[in-house]
């Protein structure tokens, strides 16, 4: 389940109410500069919810090919000509912000901008490194966290693994706390969803952080935000609720025989609904991109046996683990002798057809691509949701800063 989706007080519900029927000014188009984009799924989200993404920070090479090759193959697919060039290729560290923010906007600060990343996990994850802020990659979320202080955006949206609260609540607690210290004083709320409560086919829980200046708090509910206040931003709500525990899974299928589709159990959520069908998932770009298999196990793993640390077979009726081929994990196809493709692991993660990697980057490079990022179904509702927030008469926006 979800964690953390407070409810708001009946004033604040009924402020927020009056507040949304009195809009009649959709301010499309709010530039946002991405951090981390890795292959742009976070991104994809927010493009699908009308923010704009004006700049892009990537430094890995075969991301950088990647990001530009998928998100301009799923733009044209669009009518959108925008080019999907990344903006700056260095590392966060040895990139001033003065220099952000001059690629992003050159000397003219715009009325509403807003930061979104996630800064690579595997020192907070659950199964990673757990190195915390000591390691390699930990050490970029503090510079994460200064960077957006000193660019000073109207909002930003945080991502992370929920090990980073989970096994190193100290250190994600300093985060909120430099926030909420710094000049601007950022409202921060945050939760943990969970992609499969959202119609993505994948158990898969992030963490996410919001944060706003004061003057967007104020003009959403009506009134200055209380020290440290929390269980504010309007969440969204749940598609599937509990899906995990309200539906009854199929087991491991230990019969010759495929086994029988439930009735009960939504199809957007079962691992097969993506892997066959009208729609086969080798008719579409890298759909035939896949490992060859090699080992003994892929004859002997049950459909459905996900109970060791590698080679785990799908079910075709039950929900994906969380996606993780970039650290040693194999998933396997559920009926057939083989591991999944990159278009059914892009499938797992929600990511259009019409995105489509080079041939030139590696199969390694792209399950680690693919797998790293949120399910873009799962990013389109948190966007939504802060669009929701900060949807106000346009000329009520310089206010906010």
């Amino acid at each position: 389940m979800s964690t953390r989706r407070k409810s708001i007080s009946s004033t604040d519900k009924a402020c927020k109410t009056s507040k949304r029927q009195s809009r009649n000014v959709k301010c499309d188009g709010i530039p946002l500069l991405s951090f981390f984009v890795g292959g742009g799924l976070l991104d994809m989200g927010f493009e699908q919810a009308g923010f704009e993404i004006v700049w892009t920070n990537e430094c890995e090479p075969a991301f950088i090919r990647g990001y530009e090759s998928g998100i301009a193959a799923w733009r044209l697919s669009r009518n959108d000509t925008k080019p999907a060039q990344i903006t700056c290729t260095s590392r966060i560290e040895f990139t001033k912000s003065n220099q952000i923010f001059s690629q992003a906007f050159g000397n003219r600060r715009p009325g509403l901008f807003g930061i979104i990343g996630g800064s690579p996990c595997p020192d907070f994850s659950m199964a990673g490194k757990n190195g915390g802020r000591e390691g390699e990659n930990g050490k970029l979320s503090e510079v994460f966290v200064r960077r957006i202080c000193r660019l000073s955006p109207d909002f930003f949206v945080l991502e992370n693994v929920p090990g980073l609260w989970l096994r190193h609540r100290e250190f994600f607690l300093e985060i909120l706390r430099r926030f909420r210290n710094d000049p601007a004083k950022y409202v921060c709320d945050w939760t943990i969803l969970n992609a499969l409560e959202f119609g993505v086919p994948q158990n898969r829980k992030r963490l996410f952080v919001v944060g706003v200046k004061p003057g967007l708090f104020q003009k959403y509910f009506h009134r200055q935000p209380k020290l440290e206040e929390e269980g504010w931003f309007p969440w969204p709500t749940p598609k599937y609720p509990d899906a995990i525990s309200k539906y009854s899974w199929p087991e491991v299928n230990d019969s010759d025989r495929a086994p029988r589709k439930p009735q009960a159990i939504p199809s957007e959520l079962m691992a097969g609904t993506y892997l066959n069908g009208n729609n086969p998932p080798e008719n579409h770009p890298n759909g035939n991109d896949m490992f060859r298999p090699y080992s003994p196990r892929f004859q002997e793993t049950l459909e459905g046996d996900i109970s060791h640390k590698s080679f785990k077979r799908l079910h075709r009726w039950r929900y994906s683990p969380t996606a993780a081929y970039g650290n040693n994990e194999v998933h396997l196809h559920p009926w057939e002798e083989r591991r999944l493709s990159v278009r059914e692991v892009m499938r797992l993660q929600s990511v259009p057809d019409e995105y489509a990697l080079p041939d030139e980057i590696t199969l390694s490079a792209k399950f680690k691509m693919i797998a790293n990022g949120v399910p873009v179904r799962l990013s389109k509702v948190v966007a939504d949701a802060l669009r929701v927030f900060l949807e106000m008469p346009c000329e009520d926006q310089n206010a906010s800063s």
